[in-house]
Formats: C-alpha cells, sequence, structure tokens
C-alpha cells in the first residue's frame, strides 16, 4: 500500500492573497482530478474552502500532490514552500480528522467543513478517485465530527464565517433594521448569509442580486428579502449602506467603477480568493473588511467553546484509533487471502475438482475449513499487533506465498 500524504495551504499558513493563489475553480478541480487518474492515484479528496486548499491521498510521494495543486491554480512551488504543508501517513490522517471536527476551523467549532469533506468525497467517487481506504477514512472522520457535535458544547452558538459577519455588522453599523443591505452572491455563503441577517438585523428590506437570478429568486422563496437583477447591481450598491458580497469569482467582481457613492458604504468581502478589488480600499466614504478579519472575532460564547476542546480531542482519538487499527490490519489482507487460496485449493487440485464436486461436498468442506482457519489467523493478527509481521513472514515462508502479496514494513 502505498503511503498516506496531506499537503495544502490554510489560513494558519497564508495570508488572504496567497490562499486565494491556490484556490480552485469547478474547472481546475474538475482538471486536477483528470491528472491525477492519469498518475494511477486511487484515492483522492479535495478539500477546497476559503479557509484552506488541501489534497489527501494514498500516492508514492507528497510532491506529486503538490504539482498536482501548482499545475492546476495560480500558485507555484516556490509560494507553495513558503506557505505550504507536507503531511505524511498518522500525522496526514490526525490532520484531517482535525480539520473534519472543527478544531482546525478559522471559527472554533464552525462544523460547515465536515459538509465541504462530504462533497469533495463524493466528487471523488463520481470521478473514480475513491477506489481504496479513503471512504472508510472519510466515514470515520463524519463519525468523530458528529459525536463531537453532539456529546460536547464546542459548537454551542452560531460558529460560522456567515455569522460572524452578522455579528460585525451589528457591533459597527447602528440602526442596522432602517439601513440598506446588499448581498451580492447566494452561494453556500452567501445563503448563510442570508439567513443570518434575517434572523438577526430584524431588517426587512434586503436586496439579493445573483449573476443567476433563478438562485437568487430560490433563496428568496425562503426568507422575506428582494431580488434585483444582476443589471441593477451598480444602482443598487448606490443606494445601500451596507454591501457583503459572497461571490465565487477567480477576479475581483466589484471593481471602482461600480460604486457611486458619497454616503458612507460598508462592504463585507467573504470571498477567497479577493472578489473586492484593492482600489475601492481607496475610495473616500467606503470601508471594506475580509473574512480573515471577521474571523478573529471572540465573545463569550467562543470562550466557553474552548473549555470542551480537551473532550473532543478524546473522542477523535477513540474514533481515530479504531480507523488506525483497521488500517494496520488491512495491510495483511493480500498475504491472508493467499494464503486462503494455497491451503483451499492448489493448482493439481483444480483440475481434478469438476470429476468428484457433484458427488460429494469435500470440496466446499475445504473451503469452509479454509474460510475458518484464514479467520481464526486474521483474529490473531488483530489481537496482536506487535507479532503482526512475524506472523505473516511464517506463513509466507511455510506455504510459499507470492512474495508481493507480503505487506511492505
Amino acid at each position: 500500500m502505498n503511503r498516506f500524504f496531506a499537503v495544502g495551504v490554510s489560513y494558519k499558513t497564508a495570508d488572504i492573497d496567497l490562499r486565494g493563489c491556490f484556490s480552485l475553480n469547478d474547472s481546475q478541480l474538475h482538471a486536477l482530478f483528470l491528472e491525477a487518474k492519469s498518475l494511477e492515484i486511487k484515492d483522492l479528496l479535495v478539500i477546497n474552502t476559503c479557509n484552506r486548499t488541501e489534497l489527501y491521498a494514498w500516492t508514492n510521494n507528497a510532491e506529486c500532490l503538490v504539482e498536482l495543486l501548482c499545475n492546476h491554480t495560480s500558485g507555484d512551488k516556490v509560494f507553495f514552500d513558503q506557505a505550504g504543508y507536507r503531511l505524511s501517513n498518522e500525522a496526514g490522517i490526525h490532520h484531517l480528522f482535525r480539520v473534519g471536527t472543527g478544531l482546525e476551523s478559522q471559527i472554533l467549532g464552525d462544523f460547515e467543513i465536515i459538509s465541504q469533506i462530504k462533497k469533495g468525497f463524493y466528487r471523488s467517487k463520481k470521478m473514480g478517485l475513491a477506489q481504496g481506504p479513503m471512504e472508510r477514512l472519510t466515514n470515520a472522520v463524519i463519525q468523530a465530527s458528529k459525536q463531537i457535535k453532539t456529546e460536547t458544547e464546542i459548537s454551542s452558538g452560531a460558529t460560522s464565517v456567515a455569522f460572524a459577519s452578522v455579528q460585525y455588522i451589528l457591533k459597527h453599523v447602528e440602526s442596522i433594521s432602517e439601513k440598506n443591505i446588499l448581498l451580492f452572491g447566494t452561494g453556500k455563503i452567501g445563503t448563510n448569509t442570508c439567513e443570518n441577517l434575517v434572523k438577526h438585523t430584524q431588517n426587512d428590506h434586503i436586496v439579493l442580486i445573483n449573476r443567476t437570478q433563478e438562485r437568487a429568486e430560490k433563496i428568496a422563496g425562503k426568507f422575506p428579502v428582494r431580488v434585483k437583477p444582476f443589471g441593477a447591481l451598480t444602482s443598487a450598491i448606490h443606494e445601500s449602506d451596507v454591501l457583503i458580497v459572497a461571490t465565487a469569482g477567480q477576479y475581483p467582481t466589484i471593481t471602482t467603477d461600480l460604486i457611486h457613492s458619497s454616503k458612507p458604504l460598508l462592504i463585507l468581502d467573504l470571498s477567497i480568493p479577493r472578489n473586492v478589488a484593492a482600489q475601492v480600499n481607496d475610495l473616500e466614504n467606503v470601508t471594506v473588511v475580509h473574512l480573515d478579519e471577521l474571523s478573529q472575532i471572540t465573545d463569550a460564547t467562543f470562550e466557553k467553546r474552548k473549555k470542551y476542546i480537551p473532550k473532543a480531542e478524546a473522542i477523535l482519538e477513540d474514533v481515530k484509533s479504531e480507523f488506525m487499527a483497521w488500517l494496520e490490519h488491512r495491510k495483511y489482507i493480500p498475504a491472508l487471502n493467499a494464503f486462503k487460496e494455497k491451503i483451499a485449493l492448489s493448482k493439481k487440485e483444480k483440475q481434478e475438482v469438476e470429476n468428484y464436486i457433484n458427488n460429494c461436498f469435500g470440496f466446499q468442506r475445504k473451503q469452509k475449513i479454509a474460510q475458518k482457519i484464514t479467520g481464526q489467523i486474521a483474529a490473531y493478527l488483530r489481537e496482536n499487533p506487535h507479532q503482526a509481521d512475524e506472523t505473516i513472514e511464517l506463513i509466507s515462508n511455510i506455504f510459499q506465498l507470492e512474495s508481493e502479496k507480503f505487506p511492505q514494513r
């Protein structure tokens, strides 16, 4: 079996602009998967969010994953060596568990990441890149996430960037219920932000604009908001006091030529890479705040959540240990299967089976005995992992199993 590797960049190692260099749009992600298949990678999981871009895979070395990421983004090896990380085997698996359980989230306890992991795995499976233990690993991470969310209060209260943006507005904008709010972009973050705006601002004149108007109208069917066409973006910005940008462009979607207002305008950019052009910061009466600043918001609820980190980590370790035991045992399966085949039916016997199989049950009995013996050996290996290599080597020598079936240490 190949080694497990995790490579990537996150908010802990890279600023907004550098993370933006390694973000992937749908077409780039599809091309990355196609190249991975050409490299005969069997298992690959990609996490691509505003806070991180990471690749997880069982493969020969970490560098092929780094090259995959650099080949299909605007990032390069020099940038990656400055801000990226490479983790192998249990360290990489441990990192995925921490990411999936919200312990590595920019806002502690933000469990929206688990839906991103599910989505990433579904795409891998659809592309034929989940052919090994990745499904078992992903399910283990999901299990740990559920247990932590159920058994601790680490996610008590709202814990998302969408909520943090609304908290910022409530703290910095007076009489928010009377202000004109424009939400541009209605993807995952945009939808969550819309829900939080309606819930916490008591504002009944929130406007949604999206390039695909049908998407905005679908959301407007759930919340008391208005929808305007994409062509009305400039006039809608002119009328707004607060503009929230939740688009997913690879280049700025809000530029200086769209802003023609002399009154104060607060812009919250929730996009990676930045979707508000840097020059907008220079406009008079305009304040631009990006998601990294929003994520620094801490309050009493956040401090309370930190108390549950030890319990969350204990749950994580329990679930991870079960997976690691399964993974360790899995490497002996080829050798056990070879052993079962060896004691069940020799090559010479295969020629003779047809002569007596219809007249007696000797063949079936032999298969059952082989299954039972192999099962007992497998159980012994699980209970005595420190003697596993020695046991398999002994069986291999006695029964002259093919060397390629033997697990590499």
